[in-house]
């Protein structure tokens, strides 16, 4: 016969005590953000900003650690500039990729930046901020 488990028997969990290296806290988000909840993703960023302190996330962020609790609970709608800012903070950098390519759980990417020729074609010129190219 086997014995029932009680809820108040399991141990704890906390995922900030899992984020151990920069590779952790890359993979965690990069499977947040691959969910498409932008309120998970900011309860993901405080997370993060927990494993890694939240007094010196707060300092390296320009916000007092109130601000940044209440940025970061999963109903908030923080602005993007405070979402950059505590990224900065935590050293994670956010990269846009085509909707086509596919990041694995484990938070590898396939890398097209390898294909992509290095000069614009010959006789065109790409110009900052439009995606129309002109005769040179």
């Amino acid at each position: 016969m086997t014995e029932k488990l009680k809820v108040a028997d399991l141990p704890d969990f906390d995922m900030a005590e899992m984020l151990k290296t920069e590779e952790d806290v890359a993979n965690y988000l990069t499977i947040v953000l691959e969910e498409n909840d932008m309120g998970e993703f900011t309860h993901a960023l405080g997370v993060v900003a927990r494993a890694r302190g939240m007094s010196a996330v707060a300092e390296k962020s320009g916000l007092t650690r109130e601000a940044l609790y209440k940025a970061l609970r999963p109903s908030s709608k923080p602005r993007f500039d405070t979402i950059y800012r505590v990224c900065n903070a935590l050293g994670v950098r956010l990269v846009a990729q085509a909707g086509s390519s596919r990041v694995s759980v484990l938070g590898r990417q396939d890398r097209i930046t390898n294909s992509l020729p290095s000069e614009p074609p010959q006789g065109r010129s790409i110009r900052a901020g439009t995606s129309r190219s002109r005769p040179a």
